[in-house]
């Protein structure tokens, strides 16, 4: 890639500390399915990847990296007693309450800031809902950096499919090949791949690990502070 024009960026884990912010949304998240039930409730904690603490096992974790539907819909098939979509309104309603308690990989303005200062196009794609992804951005005063936002409610596909990095090319006017991806998990680093980005990018400030993103990444830093310095110097 000669150079880059655009940036897409996954939300929880590489914009948002995973650690910091997800392990009290997700006991939430299994409390409300399991209403009560404990069996229940350590079962889904099981199947979605998480430990009783709420923090994810890996990169593959389901509560790391699916979305509201897709977690419903593996916690309906293992005994919770709601239809797939009354649990994805829920789970969506919950996740998008939990925006005040987010908490950022760093000074997000000033990381964005200085990326936007380069000409650069930057967007969002996350698996959380689209409204939560817009409060977070109004959260954290990106409104005037971030060019796009998606989630997996906006009718792109879901990740790791590459619609939302092809949305984000047309929303941007670019080329696949002069967008880098970056993102904490498989999931991002695939997509990036299927959507034919020019550079893909793992982060560890989510569940991603350097060993797992080292194999399929092109680049693997500590956060997205070191981005701008690993791009153009």
């Amino acid at each position: 890639m000669s150079g880059p024009r655009a940036i897409l960026f996954d939300k929880d884990g590489t914009l948002l500390d995973y650690w910091a912010s997800w392990g009290s949304v997700n006991r939430a998240a299994v409390k409300l399915a399991a209403a009560g039930d404990a069996a229940l409730a350590s079962r889904l904690f099981e199947v979605g990847g998480v430990d009783e603490n709420g923090s994810a096992a890996s990169a593959h974790s389901l509560l790391a990296a699916g979305s509201a539907h897709d977690i419903a819909r593996v916690w309906v098939a293992a005994g919770a007693r709601f239809t797939v979509p009354e649990l994805t309104r829920a789970l969506d309603d919950l996740f998008r309450a939990s925006v005040g308690d987010m908490v950022p990989v760093g000074d997000l303005p000033a990381i964005l800031g200085g990326l936007a200062a380069r000409g650069l196009g930057l967007g969002i794609a996350s698996s959380d809902g689209e409204a939560a992804i817009r409060d977070t951005v109004v959260r954290f005063g990106l409104t005037d950096l971030v060019d796009f936002v998606c989630g997996w409610d906006s009718g792109h596909g879901p990740k790791p499919e590459p619609g939302m990095v092809h949305a984000f090319c047309r929303a941007v006017g670019v080329a696949p090949a002069e967008v880098v991806m970056v993102g904490d998990t498989l999931h991002d680093i695939e997509m990036g791949r299927a959507a034919g980005c020019g550079l893909v990018v793992g982060v560890l400030t989510g569940t991603g690990t350097r060993e797992v993103l080292g194999g399929v990444a092109d680049l693997v830093l500590d956060g997205i502070a070191d981005l701008e310095a690993a791009l153009f110097n």
